[in-house]
């Protein structure tokens, strides 16, 4: 049997300022595996966005470990992790973080460059062809619509084809029948390229979707249940 793509060892996040120390999350394990989705879901303040920082190798805990695909992101260096994520990790943001003064086209791209690939442009363009924005490559964030800008974002996010994928609200800043359409479009890129799915939402109807919910309370996991 495979080793799962995603191994969450007792993980814990605290600040200290003035006051004492604050403990984000507490002792918090769970693993993944390849082709699951996972829906991350609780209140406000609960943890959810730091967990998926800590599984991004964005943020450092206090202790316990990740590993994703057989990488220990936090014996690794901070550029080696941000190696990590440019080889296997896939974003997409509530806010959509597409470059202003980039086409839709050219910020689908970058991602390609950065790695090196020299069928940037022709697999940039498959894939906005194929989140229904083909006759929109050349235009700019400013003139799409936010379902539109979150199109672009999911397909600069699958085009390397990522082993996982990090989502935090993606729906947060749409319509509920825009994001019912950028929901499905995601779930169904999901199936189709078999990346790990991880996303943080209040919806349940979305988390419902997930083949796992991971419910955080004020930074502990209380379960990790099938939906």
């Amino acid at each position: 049997m495979s080793e799962p793509i995603i191994v969450v060892d007792r993980l814990t996040r605290q600040v200290s300022d003035a006051t004492g120390t604050l403990t984000i999350l507490h002792d918090i394990s769970f693993t993944l595996s390849a082709r699951e989705s996972a829906a991350i879901v609780g209140a406000s303040g609960s943890g959810k966005s730091t967990l998926l920082g800590l599984l991004a190798g964005l943020d450092v805990p206090t202790s316990g470990s990740v590993r994703m695909a057989g990488s220990d992101l936090f014996s690794l260096s901070e550029d080696a992790r941000a190696a990590v994520r440019a080889e296997r990790v896939g974003f997409v943001f509530q806010s959509f973080q597409l470059l202003a003064h980039r086409t839709a086209l050219e910020n689908v791209m970058l991602p390609l460059e950065l790695a090196g690939a020299r069928d940037a442009r022709a697999r940039a363009t498959e894939m906005l062809a194929r989140v229904g924005l083909g006759e929109r490559l050349n235009h700019y964030p400013r003139v799409l619509s936010g379902g539109e800008q979150q199109r672009v974002a999911l397909a600069r996010a699958f085009v390397v084809r990522p082993q996982v994928l990090l989502a935090d609200e993606p729906t947060g800043s749409l319509d509920f029948a825009t994001g019912e359409t950028v929901m499905q479009l995601m779930f169904d890129l999901n199936r189709e390229i078999g990346t790990t799915l991880v996303l943080v939402t209040h919806d349940k109807s979305i988390a419902a979707r997930c083949d796992r919910q991971l419910h955080i309370e004020a930074g502990r996991l209380l379960d990790a249940l099938p939906a």
